[in-house]
């Protein structure tokens, strides 16, 4: 299955995966590179060390295309971007900032930039600052998700840019990547539904939480990490959501943040609190965030753990390996694609 995007970064699928922190490692990036779609290495929550070690880890595991992220608002995000300029990442993916200068940077080496947007806004922007594609993240996504449904967000930005859009929130199988490719987009992007593969480092529960859950058993709140995000309704994500911000919890919480990005913690802390009050109240939030988050993904903690997980977690049945997973979602389209007698446009090739 051929369009815009896999010709554009060079994959054989229209199909990747969500730079997830935590879960999108280089594993599961090379498993998703393996099997012909393209993988979105997290380095959210990496220090320099660890993003220069995780990017040496995927290109020993696989020679396929590949791409890395980085998510702007994040401490240290910078410093990150940088590294994946230096190793020359064939496609760099940002986030929630201006991305310019990432676009110029990456281009002079020839590799591809996409910016992931919930607004037309800022898909109008990052057009402008030179990204080659979108990643259009709905509503319905687990994590930072935008305010309207992919059903209206995708065709709406779809008229807006001239570059091409992966459609994001709502994706787990090949009826929704054939719904994708109606609405105008060229590809998908899934985050829940890759957390649950084997490939996945996310803890057995986290996977079976995600098959027990239903369509209607998450929460969209921006009173976990500052931002409006989507998470799996439990009793934590309760807890986050009614109780007031612990702001001396959050200041020992901000330790183990500058611990794992490899930041002077007194420096973080000045730097936040110079940003201004409103951004050192997000970023307090962040602090409690990141602790819960990587409880509830990686510890299997989901008592005190918040376990991003978005509403598709309802058509999530099985926890199968990354290739049967792409095969089996791209057979499925075909199919669907057939049955309704859609046909691609001439830009768009079956």
């Amino acid at each position: 299955m051929r369009t815009r995007i896999t010709e554009l970064l060079g994959i054989h699928h229209p199909i990747l995966l969500s730079g997830m922190s935590w879960i999108a490692t280089p594993r599961l990036v090379a498993a998703v590179g393996e099997a012909g779609g393209l993988g979105i290495l997290a380095t959210g929550v990496m220090s320099e060390a660890e993003t220069r070690q995780a990017l040496g880890d995927l290109r020993e595991l696989s020679q396929a295309q590949f791409a890395a992220n980085v998510t702007l608002y994040f401490p240290g995000a910078e410093r990150n971007a940088k590294i994946l300029i230096e190793e020359q990442v064939p496609v760099v993916n940002y986030s929630l900032g201006k991305g310019d200068w990432i676009a110029e940077a990456v281009h002079a080496y020839g590799g591809k930039v996409i910016a992931t947007v919930t607004t037309h806004r800022h898909a109008l922007a990052a057009q402008r600052d030179g990204a080659d594609a979108l990643i259009v993240t709905g509503h319905e996504a687990a994590g930072h998700g935008g305010a309207v449904t992919s059903l209206v967000l995708v065709p709406a930005i779809v008229d807006a840019v001239d570059i091409p859009v992966i459609a994001a929130g709502g994706f787990a199988d090949g009826r929704g990547l054939a719904a994708a490719l109606a609405l105008g987009a060229e590809g998908i992007a899934m985050g829940t539904r890759f957390m649950n593969t084997m490939e996945s480092p996310a803890h057995a529960s986290a996977k079976q939480a995600s098959i027990e859950r239903e369509v209607y058993d998450t929460v969209y709140t921006p009173k976990v990490d500052g931002l409006p995000a989507r998470f799996m309704r439990s009793g934590a994500t309760r807890r986050f959501m009614h109780r007031p911000l612990n702001l001396f919890s959050a200041l020992l919480d901000s330790r183990d943040i500058a611990r794992m990005l490899g930041y002077s913690w007194p420096k973080l802390c000045a730097g936040i609190l110079l940003s201004g009050p409103r951004n050192a109240l997000r970023m307090a939030r962040m602090a409690k965030g990141f602790k819960a988050f990587r409880s509830g993904t990686v510890d299997g903690d989901q008592r005190h753990g918040v376990l991003p997980l978005g509403q598709v977690t309802g058509l999530v049945h099985d926890t199968p390996t990354v290739a049967d997973l792409i095969a089996r979602t791209v057979e499925e389209a075909a199919t669907v694609i057939e049955r309704l007698g859609v046909g691609r446009s001439p830009g768009h090739p079956a």
